[in-house]
């Protein structure tokens, strides 16, 4: 994780690794015993009765012999807290008493920093149109048809964006912003003719949170059900990249901070309805298809994710999409499910009408990802033939290249060579481990 430090001079690093004790920061959180000179304990990243997960006090290193997880201070608090690199080196440096240096990500952020507070203030706005504005009524009334209360409205933040061109514009421009940074935060935007205009009218408000909690952008939900588009999010912006964030994953984490599982679904309105009816480990992708930044911050999250989608051909392309994204981040002990929804209904609508129970049933029966991949293949040849199951093997091998070196890969082999009903799928090996075994060829010659 050292490529994640960027910002953080190396020779901090050092300093704080050499502040901290490792036995000390792991023993708070999975109770260690003396073995000679080294604690071992039950590993806290796989299940095992014997212990095989061991701290050395000299190395500042922690290593399972089970799984083979590995790692210091920091990458210990990013696997077991679920913490960001930069999360998990603030909590060591407070630890430590050390303050963490200046650098020019930093001045890059202090230049960021009256985005984010006119976007707080345009979030304080919203929140305050839903309780007081003449309009509000149409607001109140469409979240209380959609079956949400006002604790659960309160804790997602929502608000609303009342009609006019330039009623929030106006608001921060009497507060002091400038036009400019208005448009940079993505709050408001230039018409044809130049005219600065509110970019959300008459809208619900979702407000987009990052992992520290502070809201980067908006979503909007049309009120008229004749206003296109229905959704409209925050434009890209130095805060906001929608290709990387995800809906209510600050909010999941706050609500339990040892998730064990998160579901992906597609709308705002999905995970709050969701949260509503006490599922509150559920996130949406921002109106883009699921991407690899995507998978790669969820299983910083959690190690089980389950994919939710419509049953239709949109769904169904969707899911194929997320499956080809994950593949590569597939390490063992990760796992993903595939749930396809029946037609006309939504998370939204299912979960209304079967209640919590009903709807973690589904979840439960979640088709596993090896179990969705060959069911496809199988539906596009015909595995009857010789050629349908040679075809099949030509169409997974690229796909089970992707998984990273394991025994989920090998797994995946052989279940690929019992759809094919072949004896060698001849899969290359994964680029990692043809580069390790070109550094031990150099290191031995």
């Amino acid at each position: 994780f050292w490529a994640m430090a960027g910002r953080i001079p190396q020779e901090f690093l050092d300093r704080l690794l050499g502040r901290v004790d490792l036995v000390e920061i792991v023993n708070a959180r999975v109770p260690l015993r003396r073995a000679g000179r080294e604690f071992v304990a039950c590993c806290p990243f796989h299940a095992e009765k014997t212990p095989s997960f061991s701290v050395s006090p000299p190395k500042q290193f922690y290593h399972c012999f089970g799984c083979g997880a590995h790692g210091n201070a920091i990458g210990f608090l990013m696997a077991h807290e679920r913490m960001e690199f930069l999360d998990a080196v603030e909590e060591l440096a407070r630890l430590a008493g050390l303050d963490l240096p200046r650098t020019p990500a930093d001045e890059r952020g202090s230049s960021l920093k009256p985005l984010l507070d006119w976007i707080a203030r345009a979030d304080r706005f919203f929140r305050q149109q839903l309780r007081e504005h003449p309009l509000r009524q149409r607001a109140v009334d469409y979240l209380r048809q959609r079956g949400l209360t006002g604790q659960i409205a309160n804790a997602f933040g929502i608000g609303y964006a009342p009609p006019g061109r330039e009623t929030l514009t106006q608001a921060l421009h009497e507060a002091g912003a400038r036009s400019d940074d208005l448009i940079a935060a993505g709050l408001t935007g230039r018409d044809e003719q130049g005219r600065l205009r509110d970019r959300f009218r008459d809208r619900i408000i979702f407000p987009i949170r990052d992992r520290r909690g502070r809201t980067i952008a908006f979503g909007g939900r049309a009120l008229d059900g004749d206003t296109a588009p229905k959704y409209l999010n925050s434009p890209e912006t130095p805060l906001f990249h929608k290709g990387s964030e995800l809906y209510g994953l600050h909010e999941a984490r706050t609500h339990d901070r040892q998730l064990r599982r998160l579901l992906v679904v597609e709308g705002y309105m999905d995970v709050v309805a969701l949260a509503q009816h006490d599922i509150p480990y559920a996130v949406a992708t921002l109106g883009t298809a699921t991407t690899a930044d995507h998978v790669e911050r969820l299983f910083r999250t959690v190690s089980d994710l389950v994919f939710c989608f419509d049953g239709d051909r949109a769904g169904r392309t969707a899911a194929w999409r997320a499956l080809e994204v994950a593949l590569p981040f597939l390490r063992d002990g990760r796992q993903i499910g595939f749930l396809f929804l029946p037609e006309g209904e939504d998370p939204d609508t299912l979960v209304r009408r079967e209640g919590r129970a009903g709807f973690e049933r589904r979840l439960e029966r979640a088709t596993p990802l090896a179990d969705y991949l060959f069911a496809e293949l199988r539906a596009q040849v015909n595995p009857d033939t010789l050629a349908g199951r040679a075809r099949l093997a030509e169409r997974a091998r690229p796909l089970l290249e992707k998984l990273p070196d394991g025994s989920f890969r090998d797994l995946m082999d052989q279940r690929l060579r019992q759809e094919a009903q072949v004896t060698n799928t001849r899969l290359r090996p994964p680029a990692s481990a043809v580069i390790d075994r070109a550094d031990r060829n150099l290191r031995l010659t």
